[in-house]
């Protein structure tokens, strides 16, 4: 067995067995297959995709090339959730300590930013002392007394997994369906919760453009949950225009509080409602839909949620004064308005660029090297369907540096799309597979 033929027989559109699978993925984390290769390999895969059968095996030697997280020591039903991403994608924040608090067990393993998408653990360090380095003991011990922790995935999870997404990223090969599918059901295996709630985000703020293509990927995903005996729901949501107002790690933060004492934006508010009620009935805590979101509406308005999430904060070493009073955040030395040129109702946000732009202003990384601006970003005044009149603000700039700001104010304008017709709302949550 070697690995030219291997490639030679995916560019030939042959399908693999699971042996030969294990060769390139073993290969590759012991270093006997070079990166030149794997590059081959992941390109051949992404011009002519894979079948479920070497989905499922990839997936599989993925997961257990490192540590399989072992959570039989915490009561009750573990759910985990993940998001493949998007502009202004704060969910993870603001839903863990709602079904927390709801009484289900969240053991929470996120990523850093690499892009234009932001990353969870990159906004929850906008916090001070906030640390998701923890040991899988601490980690398991925090749910086990709070219900919730969040951490950042470790080099011993799903190892192969981080090697090959670094090429991913560098070889052009990140928008592959096989190869998402994979990537992300190999961490939430070795993450070890006995259900899944997936968000397959779609649209222009997104990785995955089309409704169709976020189908196929949650279909697998199910799939692959259901063979590894994990009950998993797969929510696809609207990402065309960026969701709720803020873009930019504490910005985000600061909305997601203002979720937790039932504030901050519709749309934020309606997708977390809709994906916990899910984790409540992945969890075993509902049987319908509708129960799950009546009793996180109560867990809102009663303040438990805020208090799951100091509870949070304060386990992970966090500065909580912090969230009791928000304004304590990492705040940029200069903020401005961007001003409309235009007037009429709001047609499109081009949340791609909303996000390069913040990430333009330090709140993202273009490299896995680059340090990122907590307290710089992006906060939109206007969302698509609202009506705008001339110089009205469209968006605050929240930016420490002015060339910067220089640089992207420009951008901004081009974002925001008009049209003089009345607009009919679109739906957010788009389809439902499990």
């Amino acid at each position: 067995m070697d690995i030219i033929t291997i490639i030679e027989k995916k560019k030939n559109r042959i399908e693999l067995d699971k042996q030969e699978i294990r060769f390139v993925i073993k290969g590759y984390l012991e270093g006997a297959i070079p990166d030149y290769q794997i590059s081959a390999f992941l390109m051949a895969i992404w011009f002519n995709g894979m079948n479920y059968k070497e989905i499922d095996a990839m997936t599989t030697e993925m997961a257990h090339s490192g540590e399989i997280i072992n959570l039989n020591s915490i009561p009750d039903i573990k759910v985990d959730k993940h998001s493949t991403g998007g502009v202004g994608d704060k969910t993870t924040i603001a839903l863990i300590p709602m079904v927390a608090a709801a009484g289900v067990p969240v053991p929470k393993i996120s990523g850093r930013a690499l892009g234009y998408t932001g990353g969870t653990i990159d906004k929850l360090e906008s916090i001070d002392g906030f640390q998701t380095n923890l040991s899988v003991e601490t980690f398991i011990n925090n749910v086990r007394k709070i219900k919730a922790s969040v951490i950042s995935a470790s080099v011993d999870l799903a190892p192969a997994d981080k090697k090959i997404y670094a090429l991913r990223d560098v070889t052009g090969t990140t928008d592959s369906i096989p190869l998402i599918a994979s990537s992300i059901m190999s961490k939430k295996i070795a993450g070890g919760a006995d259900s899944l709630v997936l968000n397959v985000t779609v649209g222009d703020g997104a990785f995955i453009k089309t409704l169709s293509e976020g189908i196929s990927l949650a279909k697998i995903m199910v799939d692959i949950g259901r063979s590894n005996n994990k009950k998993t729901y797969a929510i696809i949501s609207s990402m065309e225009q960026p969701l709720g107002n803020a873009v930019g790690n504490s910005l985000e933060v600061l909305e997601a509080i203002n979720l937790l004492n039932n504030n901050g934006p519709a749309d934020l508010k309606e997708l977390c409602l809709f994906l916990g009620a899910y984790m409540l009935m992945a969890g075993g805590v509902v049987s319908k839909h509708i129960d799950g979101i009546k009793i996180l509406e109560e867990i809102l308005s009663n303040g438990l949620a805020f208090k799951k999430f100091l509870e949070i904060v304060k386990a992970q070493h966090g500065n909580v004064e912090q969230i009791s009073n928000p304004l304590l955040l990492p705040r940029s030395k200069y903020n401005s308005n961007v001003i409309s040129r235009k007037e009429g109702i709001i047609k499109r946000i081009d949340a791609e660029m909303i996000g390069k732009t913040a990430l333009l202003l330090g709140a993202g990384r273009k490299t896995k090297e680059d340090n990122i601006d907590h307290s710089v970003g992006i906060v939109l005044k206007k969302k698509t369907g609202d009506r705008v009149r001339i110089n009205e603000p469209l968006a605050t700039i929240y930016f420490n540096e002015e060339n910067r700001y220089n640089l992207i104010e420009n951008s901004i304008h081009k974002a925001f799309h008009f049209t003089n017709s009345t607009l009919q709302k679109k739906p957010l949550i788009l389809k439902v597979i499990y």
